[in-house]
């Protein structure tokens, strides 16, 4: 079989951490890029014998494209620490690298748990993401804070899902709402776009209206109302964020 290299990139990740890296017990060999983790996080990738390198944390964009200079495999499977790879993806994975198709990479759903269940609506599923490719063959880019994983020619797919817990509770959530809003607003504002209160209600009653109804959010129960309801939240956060910034700089 190919050789792979399964990547995680982590900075306080105990939370998932030693399942993920078990997901991965396929791959020849397991790389952590670590951006200064104080809990059990490097003692958990210690245990699974991998190759730790600490590279200091400039945004997902950036990390990500420090771990593919880190690859010495033709491949790559790469998953977030709160992420596991599936038995039936982990058996696809396996066949198709057993004799590749010609192509950059692969495509593979991801399925994610929140509140009481996991969302099968709401622009959640199946959440198709390039997590199986070349290193030579990818492309790194996105709108901070996240970074987007492409193709540079042409891509594959793979059956089986990887099975995403983001939130440990609402509290991470709004944690994490906090922090992605205030890093995509600055963003937004270094690429030159300005928002207003009326852009930012806006955009955020768009948001709420699009998963809640266009993406049927309502077949997810009350898990699918409380996230349009946090995916308003987070839009106008974001959009108001980029007016305060405009505003702190006419001063």
């Amino acid at each position: 079989m190919n050789r792979i290299t399964g990547l995680v990139l982590t900075y306080n990740g105990e939370r998932l951490l030693d399942e993920a890296l078990a997901s991965l017990s396929f791959c020849s060999e397991l790389l952590i890029i670590d951006s200064g983790s104080s809990d059990s996080t490097l003692g958990i990738a210690k245990k699974h014998n991998a190759r730790i390198v600490h590279n200091d944390w400039s945004g997902a964009i950036e990390q990500h494209r420090f771990a593919v200079t880190q690859i010495t495999t033709p491949w790559v499977v790469t998953i977030d620490q709160d992420e596991i790879i599936s038995p039936e993806l982990a058996k696809n994975i396996i066949k198709k690298l057993n004799n590749p198709e010609d192509v950059d990479g692969f495509y593979c759903a991801r399925k994610s748990w929140y509140f009481n269940r996991f969302i099968l609506h709401s622009g959640w599923y199946p959440d198709k993401l390039f997590r199986i490719y070349r290193p030579e063959g990818i492309t790194i880019g996105g709108i901070r804070p996240h970074e987007e994983l492409r193709p540079k020619t042409k891509a594959g797919n793979i059956a089986g899902d990887i099975i995403h817990y983001p939130y440990e509770n609402f509290n991470q959530h709004l944690e994490k709402i906090n922090y992605y809003t205030q890093d995509a607003a600055e963003d937004l504002y270094s690429r030159g776009k300005r928002g207003s209160l009326a852009g930012a209600v806006g955009h955020g009653i768009g948001k709420f209206f699009k998963q809640y109804l266009l993406k049927m959010g309502f077949l997810d129960g009350r898990a699918g109302f409380i996230i349009a309801v946090h995916g308003f939240f987070y839009t106008f956060q974001k959009y108001i964020r980029l007016t305060e910034l405009e505003l702190k700089d006419k001063k």
